[in-house]
């Protein structure tokens, strides 16, 4: 069964910015996807429409088998979300936050407490249980957030970037904590970080500027990020580009124009092979060279990395794949 199902989902604001342009996106049941692209890609639009929190200037979003409207309260139980930035009331601690939580999603008074408890001991705040709301680091509101949507049991997870502004201990935790719930709900996970990711998700979708430009299971995405030869089909003065080409490419790739519009590089082995692209990618839209797609030279993949992408700005895709250092 399809736990999400975004059909043509596409969202202009008054302004005209258009946050999202057609996307179509599946995410199965009992899968951990991940939601990748930079910031500004559409990761927190798609995350509203998909909670009926706005609505769509086309397309529609379906839970579970139903449309999501911003009247679908029955379908918003089945959910627990995070968002990125959660706001606590100062004056509260993590028990009597979780209490008044507890209540207003209907869970009975017999059920809270015991409910409480194992949770604040699964996010480890038992010990910050008494501190005010206000003294509670980033990681620890992160994680009493975490609590909170896991309070009424919900079959969907939506977390929208819940290892942003994490140190590297907080964001360990929160990922192993993540391992610990798959398999037993879904987990959709919007993220700009591939490493991410790649250690927790077994489906992915890339945002890039509006456009979903991937989505398939993560093992599909690693046999394009593994090989070393891409082909970049590009518009724009080539003749200009050689130029600049050249002394980037030493030691690092050998290239070969095909035709007018296809750009073959062959990355040296042993280079790192994303950060090698991003750099190429920068390089062209330094010089106003227009990617048109990406795709695998070694086995040309019809579903492969970024097939998709069509007439995208190079810096939404170098961003989009801006590795974890």
């Amino acid at each position: 069964m399809k736990a999400i199902e975004l059909r043509n989902l596409t969202k202009i604001y008054r302004n005209r910015h258009i946050a999202l342009s057609g996307v179509n996106l599946t995410v199965p049941e009992g899968s951990v996807f991940g939601l990748l692209g930079p910031n500004g890609a559409g990761k927190t639009t798609a995350i509203r429409l998909m909670l009926g929190l706005q609505r769509p200037t086309a397309g529609t979003a379906w839970l579970f088998g139903e449309k999501m409207t911003p009247n679908a309260s029955h379908l918003r139980r089945r959910i627990g979300y995070l968002p990125t930035h959660s706001r606590f009331p100062s004056d509260m601690t993590p028990i009597t936050y979780l209490d008044m939580m507890g209540r207003l999603s209907g869970l009975p008074a017999d059920q809270r407490k015991t409910r409480l408890a194992h949770l604040l001991r699964a996010v480890e705040l038992l010990p910050a249980t008494t501190q005010r709301l206000q003294s509670l680091s980033t990681g620890m509101t992160t994680r009493l957030g975490i609590a909170a949507s896991l309070l009424h049991d919900p079959d969907l997870l939506i977390w929208d970037e819940p290892t942003v502004g994490l140190d590297p201990e907080g964001r360990r935790f929160t990922l192993d904590l993540i391992r610990g719930l798959a398999g037993e709900k879904t987990l959709l996970l919007s993220t700009h970080l591939l490493g991410d990711i790649d250690r927790i998700c077994d489906h992915v979708g890339v945002l890039s500027e509006g456009k979903l430009v991937f989505s398939g299971p993560v093992v599909e995405m690693k046999r394009l990020v593994r090989q070393n030869e891409v082909e970049l089909e590009v518009q724009g003065d080539l003749d200009m580009l050689k130029e600049h080409l050249g002394p980037w490419s030493e030691g690092r790739a050998e290239l070969a124009l095909i035709g007018q519009h296809t750009l073959r590089v062959l990355f040296t082995r042993g280079q790192p092979f994303l950060s090698e692209l991003t750099s190429l990618l920068r390089l062209l839209s330094k010089h106003q060279i227009e990617l048109l797609s990406v795709r695998s030279a070694g086995d040309q993949l019809e579903d492969a990395f970024l097939r998709r992408l069509e007439e995208e700005r190079t810096r939404g895709f170098a961003r989009a794949m801006d590795v974890e250092k």
